[in-house]
């Protein structure tokens, strides 16, 4: 395993000085935005795509601080109603694809997407439940009128310019947003679509990371290191579903934080050893949005954290056997 930083936080700095700050922490590798919400400081398409001067540009500042890029993110909706956000996204999702290839980087990370209820939508319709019925009639459009189509086409670009993996962050508000909907779409589709695993998103919902990850064996294509904090009072009151601002620390049922501040390091162990069990062998990429810490504070914390935690060499034989 290694251990890896997204580097979205850190655009007050350029690429070379991220990467100098990186190096001097210990990160192996780095997820680098180039689209989307991710936004696209450090690899922007219009700077890298298709200028070989610059690609290699970026090879030799990997090498020079010896770093490498474990993913490029374009998070986006690719099945927006709206179909100008929805080209938008496809582009983004597209040069990422595209950047890919020539940064010999086999992983994408992005959104399923969400589309509307039906083809005169105007805005994504997230459901949440079977009934009324109608909700179910929503969920056929969205899965097999648009969803799977595109998927199906999008893969075909995937395939054809040598990116391996797709890694859907499965988040709340897109049509992936835990395992089974992830295996949903992954078997409709193809075993190019997996998992971005970021159980920041799971623990809110629910779920244990650990079943999720046993559950997921084998489509595990990336790994977001983000934590999350249950607070105990406001879910009594008011249960998870909590749309207040995320600001609103001390009103909201649960927040972000840095790895370390919603579990203890026993809770981010057994995650590791899940991992390693079903064969996951890649990059925990810290995805800091701690709004009680500043960006260096929180990043720094998660990295002592996941230095203690992770595994980062393979074991050996077993000569006790």
């Amino acid at each position: 395993m290694k251990l890896g930083v997204l580097t979205v936080p850190l655009y007050d700095l350029s690429l070379e000085e991220t990467l100098q700050y990186l190096h001097g922490l210990g990160v192996q590798a780095v997820e680098l935005g180039c689209g989307g919400s991710p936004g696209k400081k450090h690899l922007d398409p219009d700077v890298y795509l298709n200028h070989p001067e610059k690609i290699a540009e970026v090879k030799e500042l990997l090498k020079k601080y010896d770093i490498e890029i474990c993913a490029l993110s374009a998070h986006g909706n690719g099945v927006h109603p709206n179909p100008e956000i929805a080209a938008q996204a496809t582009k983004d999702f597209e040069n990422a694809v595209l950047l890919a290839e020539q940064l010999d980087v086999d992983t994408v990370v992005t959104f399923s997407g969400c589309p509307g209820d039906s083809p005169t939508s105007q805005y994504p319709n997230w459901v949440v439940c079977p009934w009324p019925d109608d909700f179910l009639t929503i969920l056929d459009y969205q899965w097999n009128e648009v969803l799977i189509p595109y998927w199906k086409k999008e893969v075909e670009f995937v395939r054809a310019h040598g990116v391996k993996h797709v890694a859907f962050e499965m988040h709340p508000g897109f049509c992936v947003y835990n395992p089974e909907t992830c295996l949903r779409l992954r078997e409709a589709v193809g075993p190019e679509l997996g998992a971005n695993f970021d159980p920041s998103h799971l623990v809110w919902q629910g779920m244990d990371p650990v079943a999720a990850i046993k559950e997921l064996k084998g489509a595990i294509y990336h790994f977001h290191a983000k934590d999350t904090r249950i607070d105990p009072y406001n879910t009594a009151k008011n249960g998870v579903l909590d749309t207040k601002h995320y600001g609103q620390i001390a009103e909201r049922s649960w927040v972000f934080r840095t790895v370390g501040y919603g579990h203890d390091t026993q809770y981010w162990r057994e995650m590791v050893t899940a991992l390693k069990t079903a064969g996951y062998d890649g990059v925990l990429s810290i995805e800091h949005e701690d709004s009680l810490m500043s960006i260096r504070e929180g990043l720094e914390k998660a990295v002592a954290v996941l230095k203690e935690v992770l595994i980062f060499e393979n074991a050996g034989e077993m000569w006790w056997a």
